[in-house]
C-alpha cells in the first residue's frame, strides 16, 4: 500500500503556493493597472512587455524541470533549487514597482521588462520544482489528489488574502483619491509586503517539506542522470512526454483555456473599477468571498475524483465556472433584469458570482495537477526515468506562452476599445464599459469552453493508474540502475523510446 503523506507535509508543500498566489494577485490586478493608469503608458504597451517576460520565462520552464529531474544531491532534487530562488524572487517584485520617477515611456517599458523577466525567471526555478515535488511525495492515486488540494487552497488564500489587504490598508479610498488605486504612494508599500509574503511562503515550504527528502525515491532509488547531459537529451525527454496521449490532451486542453483566461484576466480589474463601479472598499470583499469557497472545493476535490474520477471531475467543475462567471455579466449585457450599479444589490451578486467559483473552480487546478502526477507514473513505466520535473514544466510553459500572448490581446483589446489612460469612474464612455463586459465575458468564454471539451479525450482513469502503479512496483523491484526497458505502448500505435541513462 502507498504510503500517506502526514499532514505535517501537506501543509509544508501547500503554503509554499503562497509565493504563487501572491505573485498571481501583483500581475493580474496592479501591474497592468500601475503601468498604464499611474504612470501613463499605454495599455498596449505594457501589455506586450508584460507578454514578452512571460514568454521569456516560458522558454525556462522545460529548462529548470529538466536540471531539477537531473539535479542529485544528498538534499534531493527539488529542495536547493526552491530554496535559493526565494530571495531573488522577492528582489524582483521590490524594483517592479519603485523605478524612478519622471523617465520617459520608453524607460519605463524597459525597467518593467528588466523586472518581470528577473520575477518570473526566479519563479520558474522555485514553482517548477515545487509542483514536481508534490508530485514526487505523494504516491497514492486520491492522496495525490488532497496534497494539490492543499497548495491550489493555500495559494488561493495567498492570492485573494493578498488582495483583500493590499485594498483594505494600502490603497483605500480618500478625499483625494475616491479609489484606492490610483493612489501611487501606496504601490511602494505594495511592494515590500508582497516581497515578504514570497520570502516568507518559500522559506516555510523547505522548511515544512525537508524531512520528506529521505522518502522521494526518484532521488536514490531510479538512477537520476545528472545535470549535464545537454539540449539534446532535454529536447528528447521533452519528446517523449509529448508523445504521451494522456499528457497530449491535457496539454493541448490547457493551451486553449489557458489563452482566454489570460485575456479575462487583463479586464477583471477594470471590470471591478469601472464596469460594476466597485469603489475599493466593496471591491476587497470579491477576494474574501473567493477565500469563503474555498473550504468547499477544498472537500470536495479528493471526494469528487473518487466518485466521478478526475476526468469528469474536472470538466464538470470548469464547465460550472465558465457558467458561473457570465451569467451575471450577460445579464448586464442584454437584458434588464439587474438593477444599476448604485444599488446595493450589485454588489452582494457579484460577491455570490465570487464564492460559487471559490468553492467550485480550484477542484480544476486541483485535479488538473493530480492528473499529471499520474501521467508521471505512465512515463516512468514507459521510460524507467522519473520525469515530473519536465512534465510540469511542459504544463506550465503552455500556460505561460499562452499568457504571454492573452495578456498582449488583452492590453491590445483596451486600446481597440479606447479605453482611456487615467479614466476615472463614472466618465468612461458607456458603449466603451459595453465593449468592455462583451470581451470578458461571452466572447472569451466560448473559447474557454472549447479547451474544457478537449478533456474529454484523456483516458488514464482510475483503473488505469493501479494497472500502471503494479506494474511499477514490479519494475523498480528487479532492477533500480542498468539498461532501460523497451519502449511501452500508451495503448495506441504510438510508442515512447527510453531516453538515455547517464550517469555520474
Amino acid at each position: 500500500m502507498d504510503r500517506q503523506l502526514p499532514i505535517s507535509s501537506k501543509l509544508g508543500f501547500g503554503v509554499g503556493q503562497v509565493a504563487e498566489g501572491v505573485k498571481t494577485s501583483v500581475f493580474n490586478t496592479f501591474v497592468l493597472f500601475y503601468y498604464n493608469q499611474i504612470i501613463g503608458v499605454s495599455a498596449s504597451l505594457t501589455a506586450l512587455v508584460l507578454g514578452l517576460a512571460v514568454l521569456a520565462d516560458a522558454l525556462t520552464d522545460p529548462v529548470a524541470g529538466y536540471l531539477s529531474d537531473r539535479t542529485k544531491t544528498r538534499f534531493g532534487r527539488r529542495h536547493p533549487w526552491m530554496l535559493t530562488s526565494a530571495l531573488p524572487f522577492a528582489a524582483s517584485i521590490l524594483m517592479m514597482f519603485n523605478p524612478p520617477a519622471d523617465m520617459s515611456q520608453a524607460f519605463y517599458m524597459i525597467w518593467l521588462l528588466v523586472a518581470a523577466v528577473s520575477l518570473r525567471l526566479f519563479l520558474t526555478l522555485y514553482h517548477i520544482p515545487h509542483l514536481a515535488l508534490g508530485a514526487e511525495m505523494a504516491h497514492d492515486y486520491t492522496d495525490r489528489t488532497r496534497v494539490f488540494a492543499y497548495s491550489t487552497l493555500f495559494g488561493a488564500l495567498g492570492g485573494y488574502g493578498f488582495y483583500f489587504i493590499a485594498l483594505s490598508f494600502i490603497f483605500p479610498s480618500s478625499p483625494e483619491f475616491t479609489h484606492g488605486l490610483y493612489n501611487p504612494g501606496g504601490y511602494g508599500l505594495l511592494s515590500v509586503v508582497a516581497a515578504s509574503t514570497v520570502l516568507v511562503s518559500i522559506l516555510l515550504c523547505v522548511a515544512g517539506t525537508w524531512k520528506e527528502i529521505p522518502y522521494l525515491q526518484a532521488t536514490r532509488a531510479l538512477a537520476v542522470a545528472p545535470t549535464s547531459g545537454g539540449v539534446l537529451t532535454m529536447l528528447r525527454e521533452l519528446g517523449s512526454v509529448f508523445r504521451n496521449p494522456s499528457f497530449r490532451v491535457l496539454f493541448v486542453g490547457s493551451v486553449l483555456a489557458s489563452l482566454v483566461l489570460a485575456v479575462e484576466g487583463t479586464f477583471n480589474t477594470y471590470m471591478g473599477v469601472h464596469f460594476w463601479e466597485l469603489p475599493t472598499e466593496k471591491l476587497r470583499w470579491v477576494g474574501i468571498a473567493t477565500i469563503a469557497g474555498l473550504p468547499i472545493s477544498f472537500m470536495l476535490a479528493p471526494w469528487f475524483t473518487r466518485w466521478f474520477d478526475k476526468r469528469n471531475a474536472l470538466v464538470g467543475a470548469a464547465v460550472f465556472g465558465i457558467l458561473n462567471s457570465n451569467l451575471l455579466i450577460c445579464l448586464r449585457l442584454f437584458t434588464d433584469v439587474l438593477p444599476g450599479n448604485e444599488s446595493p444589490v450589485i454588489f452582494y451578486l457579484v460577491l455570490s458570482t465570487y464564492f460559487l467559483g471559490g468553492s467550485i473552480l480550484p477542484i480544476v487546478a486541483v485535479t488538473l495537477n493530480s492528473m499529471l502526477a499520474d501521467i508521471a507514473d505512465e512515463q516512468e513505466l514507459a521510460t524507467e526515468n522519473r520525469q515530473e520535473g519536465v512534465i510540469y514544466s511542459a504544463r506550465a510553459f503552455s500556460l505561460k506562452a499562452t499568457s504571454a500572448l492573452g495578456a498582449v490581446l488583452g492590453g491590445i483589446g483596451l486600446d481597440l476599445i479606447s479605453f482611456p489612460t487615467q479614466a476615472r469612474v463614472g466618465e468612461v464612455a458607456p458603449e466603451v464599459i459595453w465593449q468592455l463586459g462583451l470581451i470578458a465575458g461571452p466572447v472569451t468564454s466560448i473559447f474557454t469552453l472549447m479547451g474544457v471539451l478537449f478533456f474529454l479525450n484523456y483516458r488514464l482513469d482510475r483503473d488505469r493508474v493501479l494497472e500502471i502503479k503494479s506494474a511499477l512496483s514490479g519494475q523498480r523491484s528487479r532492477q533500480v540502475a542498468g539498461p532501460p526497458a523497451e519502449a511501452q505502448s500508451f495503448g495506441d500505435d504510438t510508442a515512447v523510446s527510453p531516453c538515455p541513462t547517464l550517469r555520474l
